[in-house]
């Protein structure tokens, strides 16, 4: 079936799904923009954020800033933020850097602290920390930022974190209790959704790393697209994919408007 699927439309791989190599990324100013300003940041010993509402690309950018980050010189460490307390959350931490993950706050704080200077010191590189889903921070944890950066009474640029989260981090980020975590971030960079045209080039670039010469999606089902998931990257992908298999069971080599609006019943609640 899966075969099948492919062939109708002229696809080599599997489209519109998450796996797809950094370099086939889509090529999007804005996109771009963000990562060389987060990619400079962390190249000046400093920490970020990215803020983005679900669906536009967050988890793709990050790949590619720990893509382009050279081995040689970083050391990228990833943690996907649940509601924790600080000591739970350092312990999610010390396990993606291979510290040991036991003791108390305060002595948790001091390992990961000297295993990041073991970083710099011994090893030669330096230690970057991804926060994803930031937004789901409680506040009393979100000064482990301010924590995990002070080195040496704050006189050493040793640890850089990138906070990446929804639209809500941004709120969280305004609040005066937290002014001294936010202006430890030398930048702050933004995802939006796509416009109508991006939407279309888009399309055309999954369609074509996938694969295929043509767009399967006639005029009107391409304006579906756009006007059903609003730019979203993730609706786009989901509705683009269900639309493909519904033309593909009726045995149609074009999506039409119908499909879409077949797709968009079946990939929403």
């Amino acid at each position: 079936m899966i075969t099948d699927f492919r062939s109708r439309f002229g696809f080599h791989t599997t489209p519109f799904t998450r796996e797809f190599a950094v370099d086939q990324r889509f090529a999007l100013g804005f996109f771009d923009e963000n990562l060389t300003a987060l990619s400079r940041a962390i190249e000046n010993r400093m920490s970020a954020a990215l803020i983005a509402p679900a669906g536009t690309g967050k988890t793709a950018l990050l790949r590619a800033l720990a893509h382009g980050l050279p081995e040689a010189r970083y050391r990228v460490h990833y943690v996907k933020v649940t509601e924790l307390s600080k000591r739970d959350l350092c312990r999610e931490i010390a396990v993606a850097c291979g510290a040991e993950p036991a003791g108390n706050y305060p002595t948790l704080v001091r390992r990961l602290q000297e295993r990041f200077l073991s970083a710099t010191a011994v090893d030669g590189v330096r230690p970057v920390l991804i926060l994803d889903e930031a937004q789901d921070l409680r506040p009393d944890v979100l000064s482990i930022l301010r924590t995990l950066t002070n080195f040496e009474m704050d006189s050493r640029l040793v640890l850089s974190i990138l906070l990446a989260g929804q639209t809500p981090l941004r709120d969280i980020l305004r609040r005066e209790a937290h002014e001294s975590v936010a202006r430890r971030l030398a930048h702050f960079a933004y995802l939006r959704l796509l416009s109508r045209e991006e939407t279309l080039r888009y399309i055309s670039h999954r369609c074509t790393i996938a694969g295929a010469a043509t767009i399967p999606f006639d005029a009107r089902a391409l304006d579906a697209l756009f006007e059903i998931s609003c730019g979203n990257l993730r609706a786009i992908d989901s509705l683009a994919f269900k639309s493909l298999e519904l033309a593909h069971d009726a045995a149609v080599s074009v999506v039409d408007s119908n499909h879409l609006a077949q797709a968009r019943k079946l990939v929403s609640p």
